[in-house]
Protein backbone atom coordinates (compact mmCIF):
# COMPACT_ATOMS: atom_id res chain seq x y z
CA UNK A 1 0.00 0.00 0.00
CA UNK A 2 1.22 3.56 -1.13
CA UNK A 3 1.83 5.79 2.24
CA UNK A 4 2.85 9.66 1.70
CA UNK A 5 6.68 9.91 2.57
CA UNK A 6 5.95 13.66 4.03
CA UNK A 7 3.05 15.40 5.01
CA UNK A 8 1.41 17.77 2.92
CA UNK A 9 1.33 21.03 3.89
CA UNK A 10 -1.14 23.13 3.83
CA UNK A 11 -0.33 25.68 1.17
CA UNK A 12 0.18 22.56 -1.46
CA UNK A 13 -2.99 21.19 -0.06
CA UNK A 14 -4.79 24.66 -0.73
CA UNK A 15 -3.28 25.01 -3.84
CA UNK A 16 -4.71 20.98 -4.57
CA UNK A 17 -7.83 22.03 -3.71
CA UNK A 18 -8.13 25.25 -5.15
CA UNK A 19 -10.27 24.25 -8.65
CA UNK A 20 -12.79 22.23 -6.17
CA UNK A 21 -15.07 24.98 -5.59
CA UNK A 22 -18.71 24.67 -7.70
CA UNK A 23 -18.74 27.46 -10.47
CA UNK A 24 -21.44 30.19 -10.44
CA UNK A 25 -24.43 29.58 -12.74
CA UNK A 26 -24.17 31.10 -16.06
CA UNK A 27 -27.18 33.34 -17.23
CA UNK A 28 -28.11 34.90 -20.24
CA UNK A 29 -30.29 37.76 -21.26
CA UNK A 30 -33.28 36.27 -23.65
CA UNK A 31 -33.47 38.67 -26.96
CA UNK A 32 -37.43 38.24 -27.33
CA UNK A 33 -38.53 38.94 -23.44
CA UNK A 34 -35.13 39.99 -21.83
CA UNK A 35 -35.46 37.93 -19.08
CA UNK A 36 -32.20 35.89 -17.24
CA UNK A 37 -32.66 32.69 -18.65
CA UNK A 38 -30.29 29.74 -18.64
CA UNK A 39 -28.05 29.12 -21.68
CA UNK A 40 -29.53 26.09 -23.62
CA UNK A 41 -32.51 25.63 -21.68
CA UNK A 42 -35.51 25.75 -22.09
CA UNK A 43 -37.03 29.79 -20.90
CA UNK A 44 -39.51 29.10 -18.19
CA UNK A 45 -42.16 31.44 -18.51
CA UNK A 46 -42.68 31.77 -22.23
CA UNK A 47 -41.59 27.62 -23.02
CA UNK A 48 -39.79 28.66 -25.98
CA UNK A 49 -36.03 26.82 -27.26
CA UNK A 50 -34.74 28.24 -30.24
CA UNK A 51 -37.49 30.00 -31.40
CA UNK A 52 -39.63 26.59 -31.36
CA UNK A 53 -42.69 26.49 -28.31
CA UNK A 54 -41.51 23.25 -26.44
CA UNK A 55 -43.54 23.55 -23.25
CA UNK A 56 -46.92 25.45 -22.38
CA UNK A 57 -46.51 28.61 -21.17
CA UNK A 58 -46.64 29.56 -17.63
CA UNK A 59 -49.19 31.87 -16.44
CA UNK A 60 -48.97 33.85 -12.93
Amino acid sequence: MAVPKRKTSPSKRGMRRAHDRLPNATFIEDAETGELRRPHHVDPKTGMYRGRQILAAKED
